[in-house]
């Protein structure tokens, strides 16, 4: 046996330790570090640390875990034991087994199997990066004495030194020793606010960090320097869990294993499988009646319940536990929440203004009278009829609950309700970036990514090749190229295919109108449109649905091919990405429906053609926004119910009963690890990792969408989205708190390009609802009628205004009905929906005058009403301060505060130095006043006083 130098005063069965020579190590020339891994040995150990949220001495803290696959082999399984020493001094160090390469070679015996180099070489790229984690001030233990087999966890804990040294170079804010008084509202307003808060406190969640502040304390930039300026009483706590889990992510991204010019981070290491998962732990457990109050508990009872729905989130506590990026998406979804309580209320009062209106109003009535006996022409050639406009009366009634007049006022509100809360928000942001000391912070760049390291490394290896000499490489926009193309062209072909299915779609749409107008009783013939409607709805509302997640897939996909620099990058061109392909999957359906069926039709006699044998869809009688109405409310409803409720339930709920059958399976093999209770790493390793926010973002804006851009069709949608987000709120709670293992905190000042998308998505919906109301709707059309062609100046005779007729002898050869006798009498004249000559007119069927009168009324609309709502949406911007005056004076309160305490300090600094003068001066003088005899025998003495100043 050959041992490292280290060890060799003791023997190895001393040590407790079997030794195993692998010639491999010295075939790879791999070189061993010198670094150990801390270890504890107790009588119930488990309980000591807390069942994995300490290390096994019980006092240091596990602040991260490392996860790695390893092969348990028979005779491996001497190594991944817990070593349990005799010797008193062994037990008092508390080490276990010993970190890899660091103190002892093994020896492999010849009875072993063939070595496996490529798990080989993923150990020892462990080896090396824990090493250097070690060299980097870190502690470290292992553990794969585990209920899981063949997984082994690495406990990471920092200790204070380095939590002080990397809170320096994160530049992060704490709290000084400093406390000042937060400015109060006085008079009227503090009246006011105490009346509200009395008001609102059944409402408040039952958490301290919700509670207001009176006084807060003064925070700065932490400095190894000035740590006399903080409140240090208490370390363990003064750096909370979540920054220490963020201190030591960053020591992990930038410790590097760079053996054989290799260099790896912890994101390189995680892609190559050389770790499996890397996670801080979860505060304890969340339910059971013996668990001890924690973080995570508390978010359990008063946020992740759906029986406080009713109450405020406490953001302060979210914050503090899964860091502000988390905070921020919380405190948007409330806000956002909040907001659209109003928009309901009103749209609930539109909607309730048709219904009570719709026995008054006259076109409608006018289609249900039979008397008018108005007779349209066929909506299909051969197969169908001529059919009675009355028959159309429920449809026509219906269309006035969204088509009404109150409908132009709520597009209005809406825009201005999106100006509203985009400056709300904005306040908010403030109000929040004040509270969590995030003023002043100013991103930096990220680390690169470990994909974006792997293509460097493999082009400068190829200029190597080359025998180039080479500064340091970067991706170049012609390395890139191939990827960008592939890009631009991938988005076409999906926006292409995103197309052609709404086309299929409509092909459905018009061959099954045609097959059920066959049909031989009158009520199917009378059902056609809403049947067609309402399958044709379903049919798109699936293929939103898979499209969305394949759509996902090809979005990240995509973006990995770009190979983006930094974290930041990669996400922002993955939202851009995302968000087109989601946003023309879900709403090119609906401004098919709105801008362009019924477009394109043409006249009896003179139809357009698909596949020379189907026609071009028309609008019912009331016109299309009633259809456009069944279309958003199903897409919406659907999108809301089965996409982002029952797939966020339904799918974590499968993954985690699919580990749980496989680890009852595993335990059944082993029943002496099925005894053993669970850690804490343990627990948190069998939950879901947490994928980003990228897709509770999303389906958010598609969903801001749909109640913006056509909310002139459907005033119920703010009201279906508020019930959807008093759901989603609590669902997406309970995910991070029980499904989802603890992410990362990173620090955020705003939501990011997500305000960007909100902002364009507001600007947008003010040109689509002027387009809806002026082209889809009768509005426009009605008030012509109403101010140029009405005899009486009411709206009666507004229906056969906006018909024309036809002369059925002027049908092109094979287009007339097989049946024109289907009504009980020959029709000689029917009627379709447009603004043309009659027969007998010299230009007969050419466009009319009334045309072009309601089309430049229309576009004038669409003028006027844009320019006003946009002009009234930037005043609403404009009057409203971004940031709220009483926390920019808080602001700058505590700039002059931080000035007074520097003063005070260097005050203090001035005055201890001429406090050391002085004391300096006197010393000498009396050094001067002894006799020389006196001076010469105590030499020394005097010495010691010249030498005082400079051990100052």
């Amino acid at each position: 046996m050959r041992v490292n130098k280290k060890y060799s005063c003791l023997p190895a069965e001393e040590k407790g330790i079997h030794i195993i020579n692998i010639r491999a190590i010295e075939d790879i020339g791999y070189d061993q570090h010198e670094s150990t891994l801390l270890n504890s040995l107790s009588k119930n150990p488990d309980a000591d640390c807390k069942y994995g949220l300490y290390f096994r001495d019980g006092k240091r803290k596990v602040d991260y875990i490392l996860v790695y696959h390893y092969k348990k082999s028979s005779a491996g399984k001497t190594l991944t034991r817990r070593v349990h020493h005799n010797d008193s001094s062994a037990r008092s160090t508390k080490q276990d087994q010993p970190l890899p390469g660091k103190g002892v070679q093994l020896e492999m015996r010849e009875s072993e199997p063939h070595v496996d180099y490529h798990e080989d070489d993923k150990r020892f790229r462990r080896e090396e990066y824990e090493g250097n984690l070690v060299e980097a001030g870190l502690e470290l233990e292992r553990d794969e004495d585990t209920k899981i087999h063949g997984v082994g966890f690495v406990k990471i804990h920092a200790p204070w030194n380095v939590l002080c040294r990397e809170a320096e170079f994160l530049k992060l804010k704490m709290p000084t020793k400093k406390m000042y008084q937060i400015n109060q509202t006085h008079g009227l307003l503090k009246k006011i606010n105490s009346v509200i808060q009395k008001i609102t406190e059944p409402i408040q969640p039952k958490v301290a960090e919700h509670k207001p502040q009176t006084v807060k304390r003064l925070s700065y930039p932490f400095s190894r320097e000035k740590q006399h300026l903080f409140d240090l009483s208490d370390r363990d706590s003064f750096f909370d869990s979540k920054t220490r889990s963020t201190i030591v992510y960053e020591i992990l991204k930038r410790t590097t294993c760079t053996k054989a010019k290799y260099s790896m981070g912890i994101t390189s290491l995680l892609a190559n499988g050389v770790y499996s998962a890397a996670y801080p732990l979860h505060d304890g457990d969340y339910e059971g009646e013996n668990t001890e109050p924690n973080d995570r508990k508390l978010l359990c009872e008063e946020w992740a319940s759906y029986g406080v729905f009713y109450k405020y989130q406490p953001i302060d506590l979210v914050r503090k536990y899964f860091g502000e990026k988390i905070g921020l998406y919380f405190a948007w979804l409330g806000v956002y929440t909040q907001m659209l309580i109003p928009a309901s209320i009103v749209g609930i009062i539109v909607f309730l203004y048709g219904c009570a209106t719709v026995d008054e109003n006259i076109p409608s009535m006018e289609m249900c009278d039979q008397r008018n006996n108005i007779t349209m022409c066929p909506l299909c050639d051969r197969t169908c009829s001529y059919w009675k406009m009355s028959s159309a009366c429920a449809t026509a009634r219906a269309s006035h609950l969204f088509d009404n007049p109150a409908t132009v006022f709520f597009s209005v509100f809406m825009a201005l309700w999106a100006a509203t809360f985009m400056e709300h928000w904005k306040r908010k942001q403030m109000r929040l970036n004040y509270r969590w000391d995030l003023t002043g912070f100013e991103e930096e760049e990220d680390h690169p990514r470990a994909e974006y390291e792997a293509k460097v490394l493999e082009k400068s290896l190829r200029k190597e090749h080359k025998h180039k000499e080479t500064d340091k490489e970067k991706l170049t926009w012609k390395d890139r190229f191939p990827a960008y193309l592939t890009n631009f062209v991938g988005i076409i072909f999906m926006v292409g295919l995103t197309f052609a299915i709404v086309f299929g779609v409509i092909i459905y749409r018009i061959s099954t109108a045609a097959a059920l107008a066959i049909s031989s009783t009158p009520s199917g013939r009378s059902s056609v449109r809403v049947t067609v409607t309402a399958t044709a709805v379903i049919i798109n509302l699936v293929v939103i649905i898979i499209l969305d997640e394949v759509y996902g897939c090809i979005a990240r996909w995509l973006t990995q091919i770009e190979v983006p620099k930094t974290d930041k990058n990669f996400e922002e061109r993955l939202i851009f990405k995302a968000f087109l392909l989601k946003f023309v999957n879900a709403y090119t359906p609906i401004f098919y429906v709105a801008f362009f069926k019924g477009r394109f039709v043409g006249r009896p006699g003179d139809y357009v053609y698909i596949f020379h044998s189907f026609r071009m869809e028309e609008c019912a009688p009331g016109g299309c926004l009633m259809e456009l109405c069944i279309q958003l409310s199903i897409i919406m409803l659907g999108k809301q119910l089965i996409q982002n409720n029952l797939f966020e339930i339904g799918i974590p709920k499968m993954k985690k009963f699919i580990r749980y059958m496989k680890l009852k399976r595993r335990r059944s093999l082993d029943h002496e690890e099925h005894m053993k209770k669970k850690q804490r790493y343990e627990v948190d390793y069998n939950l879901e990792p947490f994928a980003g926010l990228t897709p509770e973002y999303m389906e958010m804006i598609i969903q801001f969408g749909f109640v913006t851009l056509f909310v002139a069709s459907f005033p119920l949608a703010p009201l279906f989205a508020l019930l959807n987000n008093i759901i989603e709120i609590r669902l997406d709670a309970k995910k991070f708190v029980t499904e989802l293992r603890r992410p990362v905190a990173v620090r955020a000042k705003d939501i990011g390009i997500w305000y960007n998308i909100l902002r364009g998505i507001g600007k947008l919906a003010v040109i689509i609802n002027a387009f809806v109301i002026s082209f889809t709707s009768d509005f426009i059309p009605r008030l012509v009628y109403l101010y140029m062609y009405s005899e009486n100046g009411t709206m009666h005779g507004f229906v056969n205004h906006t018909l024309s007729s036809f002369n059925v002898s002027d049908f092109q050869a094979g287009t007339a009905p097989n049946d024109p006798m289907d009504l009980g009498y020959e029709v000689q004249i029917c009627r379709y929906k447009d603004y043309r000559e009659p027969p007998w007119s010299e230009n007969k069927y050419d466009i009319s005058k009334d045309f072009w009168a309601v089309l430049a009324a229309r576009l004038a609309f669409v003028i006027v009403f844009q320019n006003l709502v946009m002009f009234m949406s930037d005043f609403v911007d404009w009057i409203i301060p971004d940031i709220p005056k009483d926390i920019s004076q808080q602001i700058h309160k505590e700039k002059v505060l931080m000035v007074e305490v520097f003063m005070r300090e260097e005050q203090g600094k001035l005055q201890m130095l001429e406090t050391w003068k002085d004391k300096d001066k006197k010393k000498g003088e009396n050094c001067n006043n002894h006799s020389p005899r006196l001076s010469r025998s105590h030499s020394g003495s005097l010495s010691s006083c010249h030498s005082y100043p400079l051990d100052v």
